[in-house]
């Protein structure tokens, strides 16, 4: 059975997006995407990939949010290079689906996916939470990592697009004024990402949890098809593992799974499975 043809006889569809399925697109964190935009910084500090580089222990606040500010508007504000969202909501916008996420760069909304359909477990790259945390909000930083990229130097283009200063190397830090602060307590704001016990789950979050639960008591003993694409071994326990849980106490339902490498399929549900080796972009634009 192929991809198409499973979407067409699911009643449903619950997608389980990982890293992989961003990376498919274009969002790559390696490479000439990240030499572009952070060559100074890997120059001065050794690291050679974005990961790397969003966990360094810079020793000022206005140098951290000056890594961070590039990072957040390049994978946040930016589509990536190919169109891979747009061609899976495509393929499942006529399905009653839901959308399951550890990506943090908000690009099912931004190809048009219904967001009463999305679950992003691990925050959102657009959002800015209380460092301690003093209290359960969000808070968008659009404005201001806008702001803080611009004063290291940068040009932004009439699409958005970041551009390089044109006579001189991007400053390494923002001025001390732009450093975000929480508005209730006055302590340092962070990024909403789940990397401690810190992470705030808001209002949305929670709505969000609230409705993966429901289609999952709906449909979940349906035929119901699993559609995981590009999630590793990272944290499996939030996609991968819940998958091949349902769908082994189900027999009609069915798990497709496209990974780079990373396909497979336990013993347990082996029949009613499709694991694809392969390029996501590759297998949706084909279907298209």
């Amino acid at each position: 059975m192929g991809l198409r043809e499973a979407i067409e006889k699911a009643e449903s569809i619950l997608i389980g997006a990982g890293a992989g399925l961003s990376t498919s697109a274009g969002f790559l964190y390696t490479g000439r995407r990240f030499e572009k935009y952070f060559g100074d910084f890997a120059t001065k500090y050794g690291f050679h990939d974005m990961y790397s580089g969003g966990f360094y222990p810079y020793k000022t606040p206005e140098e951290h949010w000056a890594y961070w500010s590039r990072y957040i508007y390049i994978n946040r504000y930016r589509n990536p290079s190919k169109p891979v969202y747009e061609a899976l909501r495509q393929l499942v916008k006529e399905k009653d689906y839901f959308v399951l996420t550890t990506n943090v760069d908000h690009c099912f909304q931004k190809a048009g996916f219904d967001k009463s359909r999305l679950f992003y477990t691990q925050g959102d790259y657009g959002l800015f939470q209380c460092s301690r945390p003093c209290h359960i909000g969000t808070y968008d930083n659009c404005d201001l990592i806008r702001e803080m990229v611009l004063a290291q130097g940068f040009r932004i283009d009439e699409n958005g697009e970041l551009l390089l200063p044109e006579k001189a190397a991007p400053k390494m830090q923002v001025p001390t004024g732009l450093l975000p602060t929480c508005p209730k307590c006055g302590a340092p704001m962070t990024t909403n990402l789940r990397a401690d016990e810190t992470f705030v789950e808001d209002e949305g979050w929670q709505q969000a949890a609230g409705q993966y639960s429901k289609f999952i008591k709906n449909h979940g003993k349906g035929h119901i098809l699993f559609l995981e694409l590009g999630v590793g071994y990272n944290t499996p326990m939030i996609i991968k593992y819940p998958f091949w849980q349902m769908a082994a106490k189900n027999p009609k339902a069915t798990y497709f799974c496209i990974n780079a490498g990373q396909a497979f399929a336990p013993k347990e549900i082996q029949k009613q499975s499709i694991c694809i080796h392969a390029d996501i972009s590759e297998i949706l634009e084909n279907l298209l």
